[in-house]
């Protein structure tokens, strides 16, 4: 009796073994992938005079020196630069974009200084710096590097002025091999908007403990029907990460919308050639 209780027991953890084994994310090797960075903090008050209102920028610019396909380095620095900076500034070097961005933005500020030195004329004894007093914030986070993909999120938070300030999140995926960012149409099939989109709005609804998705347009966002992949995903050890930023699917109240869906939800829709088939499959 005791030699079969404990041939019963072994073959249930046996059992038990192998389920979560299936259900364990692939093993990835991390990428030979060295990075640095440049950070930024400057101020600059209107007229250069400490009393009158400021802007602040902050930057945490992290970027590449070197990969293992050096071939392909400059490629991967010029998409880092251009998702941080835009593409004004993607011929430059990191350390250039940063510095002609940072003067860029200092001379836009300045440019105010007329309007501000008019505006407290008339003002008089009534406080106008809050409409004045600008900043912005930003930063790089590398999210997944392995298996030849380099994943990272762009955060950006700015005010100028208004009611309030806006932030938001970029999400890039760059294929190592090419030096090639990864775009949704190469991860997907053929026709994949309108089944990833349904997908995508019961994981918002599941995020958001309803069971009708039609209940959320009663919880800040827009029509429900109008949600759809925005190209603005990056991968990790489990699934795909979806981004909606303010005011893209719901009000400002409701900020930015992160939606996690693991490689399984979206199996069927996947490419067997793209560049994370090996994580998907």
């Amino acid at each position: 009796m005791t030699t079969q209780l404990q041939a019963k027991f072994i073959v249930l953890i046996s059992l038990l073994l192998l389920v979560g084994c299936n259900n364990t994310p692939k093993k990835a090797d991390s990428n030979k992938v060295t990075f640095d960075s440049i950070k930024v903090d400057k101020s600059y008050h209107l007229l250069d005079n400490p009393e009158n209102p400021n802007c602040n920028l902050q930057i945490n610019f992290t970027y590449p020196i070197q990969v293992d396909n050096k071939q392909q380095l400059k490629n991967i620095q010029r998409l880092f630069i251009q998702s941080y900076f835009g593409d004004s500034y993607i011929d430059y070097s990191p350390q250039e974009a940063v510095e002609k961005y940072t003067e860029n933005y200092l001379t836009n500020y300045k440019a105010l200084e007329a309007d501000f030195k008019s505006e407290a004329v008339k003002a008089q004894d009534e406080p106008i710096g809050a409409w004045y007093s600008y900043y912005e914030m930003s930063s790089n986070k590398i999210t997944y590097n392995q298996s030849g993909l380099l994943c990272f999120t762009v955060n950006f938070e700015n005010y100028t002025g208004g009611a309030h300030g806006s932030h938001s999140y970029f999400n890039h995926i760059i294929n190592l091999k090419t030096g090639s960012a990864v775009t949704e149409k190469e991860v997907f099939i053929d026709n994949y908007e309108d089944d990833l989109a349904k997908i995508l709005v019961d994981a918002i609804a599941k995020q958001n403990q309803v069971t009708d998705v039609k209940a959320l347009e009663n919880m800040g966002f827009f029509s429900v029907d109008e949600i759809f992949p925005n190209g603005n995903f990056s991968v990790d050890e489990t699934g795909i990460n979806y981004t909606f930023n303010e005011y893209e699917i719901a009000a400002y109240v409701v900020g930015a919308t992160h939606v996690h869906l693991s490689f399984e939800e979206i199996k069927h829709l996947a490419r067997k050639e793209s560049p994370i088939a090996h994580l998907v499959f």
